[in-house]
């Protein structure tokens, strides 16, 4: 065992980045690992290094350029000073028995991190260690969801910004929240052929969140800006819409919707197609929470996020001595409040370590930061105009057809899920889990989890907080079977770390 501190950070976007700068001026040298090829995270997402094609920040950022090249440039200028390892996935979380400082030492290990890179694996032990996962899509599945040519709002914009190229050539774009129209605007931008945006939330509840998404105008211009720019470019913009499905056999050729959940829809039964190749959708977005469920962390359920978040203070310590949480994977709250969680969790920990050396509580570092602490206050306001603006449609859970994949992964159908509800044999999310399978392969419940918690909630008439909460277990991600063959396994835990 060692006396010296290991910080781990998971994460190189926004929240990671800063959370490292901050380390780095105190004199720690963290290890960032990052899944990515290049730092910057989803929204300041890199092409790869050698990449065939180039656009300028301003392209591929928009009114972001100018933070993305901040972001990038401040990590580039650390990477001296930490140790940074992309195309790395932390796929699983220990954290050891023994929870009270060791007498006499300055820092004890907290657990490790199984990591993985190509087909090495490796034990990555910490003391501290600040989760910035980041977030993915949230999905809801509707008729035809699993054809080909239908993509996530997210990995639409990976593939704009990493590959340079769009996913096919005539997209529409469907779903609800910002992102919808933040791609959209990308794609059109780019000189690709959008035929039309599909907003499922009527405009009067985004007209009604105005006040509370004046918290934040700048945010809130560059939204209106989206949405008139598109308009202003053809771009044909649907709101209160109810998604039928996408249509074809084999790929996709179409997609379906009736207008009119708008209450002052006079066309409430008019059922409207649009042939396209390719459809982008998504719900917003949903924090990625796994490393901090299987790390032991309590959780609860966020209304405004709508899922269960990891508890944690103000700074972003959980409730498991040296694990914080920071960025959307700690609830979602954009780029901005991400860099600045990612630096109040670094506070946090030079704090906490500074405790460990001296066993005398100093001024906490974070107790200064009013400043960041009324940012937070007037992010979370405008989160909740965001969230009554674009709610998510789960209502039309009732309406799925028994044919239809919920759970694609073990092709689970919305009918098997409903009879094992209706038996009376799950009335919990888990449970619900165990019988059918649903939520038990590759994604881990990401893409169908809140699918499958809408149907029991619709059967049950119970709420979301009352349905429990869908568990993590490793791998949180799929891990290639080359890795279980692979004799280059590197043991980098003390075995006297094991003992308590």
């Amino acid at each position: 065992m060692t006396n010296e501190a290991k910080v781990v950070i998971v994460g190189a976007g926004p929240a990671g980045i800063r959370a490292a700068e901050a380390l780095v001026a105190e004199g720690v040298h963290p290890i960032v690992l990052d899944e990515n090829a290049r730092w910057g995270g989803q929204i300041y997402r890199q092409p790869p290094d050698g990449a065939g094609f180039r656009r300028e920040p301003r392209e591929l950022y928009g009114f972001e350029a100018r933070k993305a090249t901040a972001l990038h440039a401040a990590m580039a200028s650390l990477l001296p000073h930490l140790d940074y390892r992309p195309h790395t996935l932390a796929w699983a979380c220990e954290v050891y028995a023994h929870a009270e400082q060791r007498p006499g030492r300055s820092s004890a290990l907290v657990g490790h991190l199984a990591t993985l890179r190509a087909t090495r694996e490796q034990n990555v032990p910490f003391t501290h260690l600040i989760v910035a996962s980041g977030a993915t899509d949230r999905i809801l599945p509707m008729p035809g969801w699993t054809l080909p040519g239908v993509y996530t709002l997210g990995a639409a914009q990976t593939a704009l910004k990493a590959q340079g190229c769009a996913i096919g050539r005539r997209v529409v774009f469907a779903g609800t929240g910002p992102l919808l129209y933040l791609v959209a605007y990308q794609y059109a931008k780019a000189g690709a052929r959008v035929l039309a945006v599909l907003d499922t939330s009527p405009i009067e509840a985004q007209a009604a969140a105005l006040p509370k998404l004046m918290a934040q105008p700048s945010i809130l211009a560059k939204g209106l800006y989206y949405v008139g720019w598109l308009r202003a470019h053809g771009v044909r913009i649907e709101r209160g819409v109810s998604l039928e499905g996408v249509l074809g056999e084999g790929q996709t050729t179409g997609i379906a919707w009736r207008s009119g959940a708008s209450p002052r829809a006079t066309n409430d039964d008019r059922l409207h197609t649009l042939e396209c190749d390719a459809v982008g959708y998504g719900f917003g977005l949903r924090p990625e929470t796994q490393l901090a469920d299987i790390a032991g962390c309590r959780f609860y359920y966020d209304a405004i996020n709508r899922c269960w978040l990891p508890e944690r203070d103000e700074a972003g310590r959980t409730s498991v001595r040296g694990i914080y949480v920071a960025g959307d994977g700690a609830a979602i709250a954009g780029a901005d409040a991400a860099q600045r969680t990612g630096r109040l969790a670094a506070l946090a920990v030079l704090d906490d370590m500074d405790r460990e050396a001296t066993r005398e509580r100093r001024m906490p570092r974070v107790d200064a930061a009013g400043s960041v602490r009324r940012a937070q206050q007037r992010t979370a306001t405008f989160r909740a105009g965001l969230e009554s603006a674009f709610r998510t449609p789960v209502e039309c859970a009732g309406a799925w057809p028994d044919a239809m994949t919920v759970c694609r992964c073990e092709e689970i159908d919305a009918g098997s899920i409903r009879q094992c509800i209706r038996s009376g044999a799950a009335q919990e999310i888990n449970r619900l889990k165990a019988l059918t399978r649903v939520g038990m392969g590759r994604c881990q419940g990401r893409m169908c989890g809140d699918a499958a918690a809408a149907l029991l909630a619709h059967e049950t008439r119970l709420p979301p907080e009352a349905l429990g909460r869908l568990r993590a277990q490793a791998p949180i991600k799929p891990i290639p079977l080359a890795a279980a063959l692979c004799d280059e396994r590197v043991a980098a835990v003390p075995e006297d770390a094991r003992d308590e």
